[in-house]
């Protein structure tokens, strides 16, 4: 199995984060792990009607834009916000994506 690359907090970049919250799944992806805290990519598969790959992919983005963190136990992997690195590197703006999404 890879590595996951994932970007060390003083390397998220405003711009990537962006770009990665530019696509609804990934948006609904982000308010699921609001809700839920951490989850499996499975688990957050299921209710989402897009093709593995698919999901795979935005998986992947929210990763390396900075907006999650995966963990790797045995064949699963594990997904989480990473709520206190993007508010240390961007107060704020987390709170606000998920508040606009909570009100549409």
């Amino acid at each position: 199995m890879r590595a996951v690359t994932q970007p060390a907090k003083d390397e998220i970049k405003l711009v990537e984060i962006l770009h990665a919250l530019a696509d609804p799944v990934r948006l609904a992806i982000l308010a699921r792990l609001a809700d839920s805290g951490r989850e499996s990519c499975s688990g957050i598969s299921e209710t989402i009607d897009v093709h593995q790959t698919t999901m795979s992919h935005h998986y992947r983005v929210l990763r390396e834009a900075g907006l999650t963190w995966t963990t790797v136990e045995g064949r699963s992997r594990y997904v989480s916000l990473r709520r206190d690195d993007l508010n240390d590197r961007f107060p704020g703006l987390l709170d606000a994506v998920l508040i606009q999404l909570r009100s549409d």
